[in-house]
C-alpha cells in the first residue's frame, strides 16, 4: 500500500497539480494585494472615494446611525450587508480580469515559443540503419 502511495504521489501530474495549488495560492496573495492597494483606491477616487463595504440595512436590533458595518455587528443586530457583497462583486470582477490578462499574455508567449520552434528548419537526418547496412553489405561483396 505504501508503494502505491509513492507511485501515486510520484506521478507528474500530481506533482504538476501540487506546485499549481502553490504558486496559486501566492498568486491570490499577489492578486488580492493589487486589488485592494491599488486598484480598489483608484476606483474611490474616481468614484468620488466610495467605498461600499459600509451599506447596509438593519434588519433587528439598535445600531447607532452611520455607525460601521463592523460596529453594527458588535452590537449583536441582524445586518442585511450588501455593501459587502458589493465589494465582493467588483473584486472578483477585478481579479478575474487581472487573471484572464495573464492567462492571455503567458499563451501569446507560448504561442510565440511554439512558432519559433516550428520555423526551426529540420537538421538534415543521417542514413537509416537499413541503408547502413546495405552499404556495409554491399562493401563486404566488392572485396
Amino acid at each position: 500500500m505504501i508503494k502505491e502511495f509513492k507511485d501515486f504521489i510520484a506521478k507528474g501530474n500530481v506533482m504538476d497539480m501540487a506546485v499549481g495549488i502553490i504558486i496559486g495560492a501566492a498568486f491570490t496573495a499577489i492578486v488580492g494585494a493589487l486589488v485592494a492597494d491599488l486598484i480598489n483606491p483608484i476606483i474611490g477616487l474616481f468614484m468620488g472615494g466610495v467605498d461600499f463595504t459600509n451599506n447596509y440595512a438593519v434588519l433587528s436590533g439598535d445600531v447607532a446611525e452611520g455607525a460601521s458595518l463592523e460596529a453594527a455587528r458588535e452590537t449583536g443586530a441582524s445586518v442585511f450587508a450588501y455593501g459587502s457583497f458589493i465589494m465582493a462583486v467588483i473584486n472578483f470582477l477585478i481579479i478575474a480580469w487581472v487573471v484572464f490578462m495573464l492567462v492571455k499574455t503567458v499563451n501569446k508567449a507560448k504561442d510565440a515559443a511554439t512558432a519559433e520552434e516550428e520555423a526551426a528548419p529540420e537538421e538534415p537526418k543521417g542514413p537509416t540503419q537499413e541503408e547502413l547496412l546495405i552499404e556495409i553489405r554491399d562493401a563486404l561483396k566488392a572485396r
